[in-house]
């Protein structure tokens, strides 16, 4: 792909979140979701390759079925109250509706299939904007819709996809696919902060953001695409390594990392509305995506020399660190005592 259609098309898909980010109006959010889509479609089939190809037909099908749903639920609100504004979505089948579309754009359970497919068929860097850059827009329409969304329905949903994205992620060698759930799995949990406490949210998709932007970039470094790939890198460059094995413990939401802080918060809002069943279900439904997080991590350094590898060892290339991995992963463990800073800066 060439430099100059390379800038359009990311200049595209930046401009694309920021309209929908930055609009009102419910047309000109569906104009800037559209540009997102459009835009982001190349670049996952830039490839040329089968499985590439079959990643952004699906990508765009489920896409543009959902832009489609909420254009259809902003004009049957339209048609009712005769507002536009995005805010003002009062209608109960508009309401419905736009939760199915944009529980569809973030895969949530049960509109999930198509999310590891199109993450497994992309290069890495490509997965890495699936699963955060293009997660803004959508979370933006929700987060601008609170009011008027139905609470049960959310909750159901984030239940749903804490737990089946984590009995999912467990047969999974693919580090992409793993990581795929994992995205899943943290939707469910930002669904659930979005309807406890809107403010919640905003510091649960930064957490979000920070951490799986830092394992994506150790695993763009070590070129780690399978499980396989995770225990033989230790030659590439351990310290790197280590630090991945820290990255998807916090990931996980082990304390005292920085992963527990939107968990632990979102269980505490939880149990101040009186859901400590509801809070201790998924809770516990994290318990298989911890199991994958452990399972990597242990693949990643436990298997280290003087243990004896089952696979070939990689050839031990110079390895090119990413500029940012270094305060990322800082960030990505060390936050937790910052929480009472960090949370009244989101509020």
């Amino acid at each position: 792909m060439s430099p100059m259609t390379w800038t359009i098309l990311t200049s595209s898909l930046a401009t694309g979140t920021i309209i929908t980010m930055s609009s009102h109006h419910w047309l000109l959010a569906w104009i800037g979701l559209e540009m997102n889509t459009l835009a982001i479609v190349p670049i996952i089939s830039k490839q040329h390759h089968p499985r590439a190809t079959e990643a952004s037909t699906k990508y765009f099908l489920t896409q543009a079925a959902a832009s489609a749903l909420i254009l259809l639920a902003s004009t049957m609100n339209a048609s009712t109250t005769g507002q536009w504004d995005i805010t003002q979505l009062t209608n109960t089948q508009s309401t419905m509706m736009l939760t199915l579309a944009i529980a569809m754009k973030l895969g949530l359970v049960p509109t999930h299939f198509w999310f590891p497919e199109a993450m497994q068929g992309s290069t890495i860097s490509t997965a890495l904007i699936i699963s955060t850059w293009q997660k803004l827009a959508p979370l933006t329409l929700l987060y601008l819709c609170t009011n008027h969304l139905h609470t049960t329905t959310l909750l159901c949903l984030s239940l749903l996809s804490t737990t089946i994205a984590g009995i999912s992620g467990l047969n999974q060698t693919q580090t992409r696919k793993i990581l795929a759930y994992s995205s899943i799995a943290h939707m469910g949990w930002l669904t659930m902060a979005l309807a406890m406490s809107p403010n919640l949210t905003i510091l649960t998709i930064m957490i979000y953001i920070i951490l799986t932007t830092a394992l994506f970039s150790t695993m763009m470094t070590t070129l780690a695409k399978t499980i396989t790939d995770l225990g033989t890198s230790w030659s590439c460059s351990p310290t790197t390594l280590t630090l991945t094995m820290i990255l998807l413990l916090s990931l996980g939401g082990l304390p005292p990392l920085t992963g527990f802080m939107p968990k632990w918060l979102i269980l505490k809002e939880m149990t101040n509305s009186g859901l400590t069943i509801l809070a201790t279900t998924i809770a516990l439904s994290s318990l298989p995506s911890l199991f994958f997080y452990l399972r990597m991590a242990y693949l990643t350094t436990m298997t280290a020399p003087p243990t004896t590898a089952t696979t070939n060892q990689k050839w031990r290339f110079t390895l090119k660190h990413k500029t940012l991995m270094a305060p990322l992963i800082t960030t990505s463990t060390l936050l937790l005592p910052m929480t009472p800073m960090v949370l009244n800066l989101t509020t």
